[in-house]
């Protein structure tokens, strides 16, 4: 349940700043917070990451429901004694799950933090992409953590057997 509750907190979080930007700022409009790293700016994208796969709505629409479906099966499934896990794919549902209702409500994705980081122009993007980004880095460090206890468990055992 407390992963269900992440997922809700970056949906409400999400869809609170975008309909923030959405009916505070013009289109194009940029505002400095930190010059020359961190801007707001109102911007939208049809499209995927780096406005990749620019008006494939259906696309997004079935790839975003299939795995929808497949992180609360995992949720349901796997996170029992994992949080880190648990923490990674409340993290990656908030964020599938608030894209997609600006895709189903607007037709397109409503991105505001724009950033440049050593002198590289960003792209644009918002709080469900965040979500996104780091849920999938802590699900790669689960999933290196099992791995690497796996491993670790596999050698031990090779070691008692030598011993007996």
């Amino acid at each position: 349940m407390f992963y269900y509750l992440i997922a809700l907190f970056v949906i409400l979080l999400d869809q609170i700043t975008k309909w923030f930007i959405v009916n505070n700022m013009y289109l194009g409009e940029n505002i400095t917070i930190i010059d020359n790293f961190l801007y707001i700016t109102s911007h939208r994208n049809r499209g995927a990451a780096w406005g990749i796969l620019q008006g494939q709505m259906w696309l997004f629409y079935v790839i975003t429901v299939i795995v929808i479906i497949g992180i609360m099966y995992y949720l349901y499934k796997e996170t029992k004694g994992k949080w880190l896990l648990g923490v990674s794919l409340g993290l990656i549902l908030g964020g599938a799950i608030g894209n997609f209702i600006d895709r189903v409500i607007h037709k397109e994705v409503v991105d505001f933090i724009h950033t440049f980081i050593f002198n590289y122009n960003f792209p644009v993007f918002n709080i469900a992409d965040s979500a996104l980004v780091i849920g999938v880095i802590l699900l790669m460090i689960q999933f290196l953590l099992e791995e690497r206890r796996e491993t670790k468990e596999k050698s031990n055992g090779e070691n008692e057997s030598h011993h007996s």
